[in-house]
């Protein structure tokens, strides 16, 4: 088959890879229905995160069964699975608490942006859906394997509760679905902060009822405005600069809650000022598989559409596109189909 390889800064190659095979009984081999370029594949592609070997990429899938090893279980070929990000068993201490992604038997997923994915622990990972979806839901099921589910851990991580205050810092797809997110768990002020008149239609679509762009400390200064001097009770940080996560903690109301799930890239935090905040930290890398099952049933049920994020659809052949778009911020998300 023909799949992604990162070779470095700015060169991402559509090649000839082996096809995947199964490699453990506990394997299920899938064909990706789509796949997508996720806002954490810039980090690298921009130099920003190093590249020591050709490197196959793509994290976020969606498609039907092909094949399973004999161990598997719960799933049978030709059913159509959503999965994360990160293999689990699902059924580990550390998975009962909710936390997959840190998982005892973890495995990160890679090698997504192609037709056919290996994805291990496979019973514990996959979730299937009861029938074949409709096309037209495949973009928001794409979206719910990694960028709804990460908003949705964001929103989570920060607390959001009904009635309260959110403020979302990041508009990529993660911060717009944390919109998305924040709304639906009853949020009854979110503040997304964006400079881009397309993000900001996004966002507002969403459910945010304020747009700012202000950023930094004149960002803050927005919000302790906009809150009567208080903060918001509820942060979403869904960047991983220094910058972002500053600006996040800063604009949170003494006792108020920060969800970070931006990729964290030179962001250091001193230990004296946070101990003077008194604001709850939360985060790292979503636990998208605990969320998967409701979040599967809210697409399909039509209460949720977060498959807007994708403004840029390709054939999975132009996938060098798709990353020069998103990097150059002439698209917010590319949906690549296979």
């Amino acid at each position: 088959m023909k799949a992604t390889v990162m070779y470095g800064p700015r060169d991402v190659r559509f090649e000839d890879r082996p096809d995947p095979e199964l490699m453990k009984p506990t394997d299920a081999i899938i064909r990706l229905a789509a796949t997508s370029v996720c806002g954490s594949d810039l980090w690298p592609y921009r130099g920003l995160q190093p590249t020591d070997e050709p490197t196959p990429m793509g994290h976020e899938y969606c498609g039907v069964v092909e094949e399973v090893g004999r161990d598997v279980k719960t799933l049978r070929p030709g059913q159509f699975v959503v999965g994360s990000f990160f293999a689990s068993d699902n059924s580990c201490p550390v998975c009962q608490y909710g936390y997959q992604t840190s998982c005892q038997q973890t495995e990160f997923v890679g090698g997504a942006q192609a037709p056919y994915l290996r994805v291990p622990l496979a019973d514990g990972t996959l979730v299937a859906v009861a029938e074949t979806p409709d096309a037209a839901f495949i973009p928001s099921l794409q979206a719910v394997s990694d960028v709804l589910g990460t908003g949705w851990f964001a929103a989570r991580a920060a607390n959001v509760q009904p009635g309260s205050t959110t403020v979302v810092v990041g508009d990529g797809a993660v911060g717009l679905l944390g919109v998305l997110s924040a709304r639906q768990m009853g949020a009854e002020r979110i503040i997304a902060m964006s400079r881009h008149a397309p993000r900001q239609a996004l966002a507002r679509e969403f459910g945010a009822t304020d747009v700012i762009t202000e950023r930094g400390d004149e960002g803050v200064a927005r919000i302790m405005e906009m809150t009567g001097g208080l903060g918001a009770d509820s942060v979403l940080e869904c960047v991983g600069t220094q910058e972002s996560m500053m600006q996040a903690i800063h604009a949170a109301r003494p006792g108020g809650h920060v969800g970070y799930v931006g990729v964290p890239h030179g962001v250091t935090l001193d230990g004296q000022q946070l101990f003077f905040e008194h604001v709850h930290l939360h985060g790292g890398p979503a636990p998208v598989r605990q969320y998967l099952p409701e979040l599967i049933d809210l697409v399909l049920d039509g209460a949720i559409n977060p498959g807007k994020v994708f403004d840029l659809t390709l054939p999975l052949d132009q996938v060098a596109e798709g990353y020069r778009a998103m990097d150059e911020r002439i698209a917010i998300k590319a949906l690549l189909m296979p």
